[in-house]
């Protein structure tokens, strides 16, 4: 018995501990975005002279004025809000399909549709062939598809989900089949719903992508108004150190007058701000879909 209270005593204690120091690790990983989000609103003399602090020394709204003031930023929040979410919708239909399609044994060929796949990870027909074909036979020129179509399926995750979906018992879709079902309806109505780890960890990956998509913008679109918001936030980026610079070079004194050091942190709030929310929404699938692949069934 009291073996027994002293084992019970001593796995309390090392549950504590392993407790505080996951609360100590969160604290430390908060501490970066608390720091960034202060700096956006101090002043850009205060960070000059005392440096970035956990609490605004000077509170101002300089960084947030500097980037709304163009106008341009709720459109290109529109844009980056259509292109990932019309995007991930797109790449998971197709991902989740052709993932399908690959894990089913009945599919003969399906190793060597999968080589070929994976042959794409290796090597690429690079950029100025991907460039010809956006733009001189898709002619996807200034059109937000061209920040679709060319992310709309990524191997790694097609490879990922079918691993997935081979861990799946086959007897599930066997029955689906004696009843009558074909492969779409046992893909909607069995497959899909017991794969939502599987598919939010997928789903995460391919949103994160889209929403930070800037590369794309600066090949193909030339409309300001169609600009994502990376892309845009980064020319205020450009335009504020050029001016930094130049005012630098004729000797005028104007670094509290253009915010470029808090306007950097105030360009990072803007960014991950939204995306940061779907978090909470899919942690709970997100933790069991990391294991994705790991282990085949």
């Amino acid at each position: 018995m009291t073996k027994s209270k002293l084992q019970r005593r001593s796995d309390r204690a090392v549950e504590w501990i392993f407790t505080a120091i996951i609360v100590l690790f969160a604290i430390v990983c908060l501490v970066p975005f608390i720091l960034v989000l202060s700096s956006s609103f101090t002043s850009e003399t205060s960070i000059i002279q005392k440096g970035y602090n956990l609490w605004p020394k000077e509170f101002s709204l300089d960084a947030y004025k500097l980037l709304f003031a163009s106008n341009t930023i709720g459109p290109a929040y529109g844009v980056t809000i259509f292109v990932t979410v019309v995007g991930t919708v797109l790449s998971m239909l197709i991902t989740s399909a052709a993932a399908y399609a690959l894990s089913c044994s009945q599919f003969y060929h399906r190793n060597k549709v999968t080589f070929f796949i994976y042959f794409t990870m290796l090597f690429s027909g690079g950029l100025v062939p991907t460039y010809l074909w956006i733009t001189k036979y898709l002619h996807l020129t200034d059109s937000l598809w061209a920040l679709i179509l060319p992310s709309l399926v990524n191997p790694w995750n097609l490879l990922l989900l079918r691993n997935f979906f081979k861990g799946i018992p086959e007897s599930l879709s066997e029955s689906a089949r004696i009843d009558g079902a074909n492969d779409i309806v046992i893909l909607f109505k069995i497959i899909l719903p017991i794969s939502l780890p599987g598919l939010a960890t997928i789903g995460l990956f391919y949103a994160l992508a889209y929403w930070n998509e800037w590369y794309k913008a600066l090949l193909y679109i030339r409309d300001s108004h169609k600009y994502p918001l990376q892309y845009l936030i980064m020319q205020i980026q450009r335009n504020t150190q050029f001016v930094q610079q130049n005012a630098a070079l004729g000797g005028a004194a104007t670094e509290g007058i253009v915010p470029a050091y808090s306007s950097q942190m105030a360009t990072a709030v803007m960014t991950m701000g939204p995306i940061i929310l779907l978090y909470p929404f899919l942690q709970k699938y997100f933790v069991t879909g990391l294991t994705v692949g790991s282990v085949k069934g």
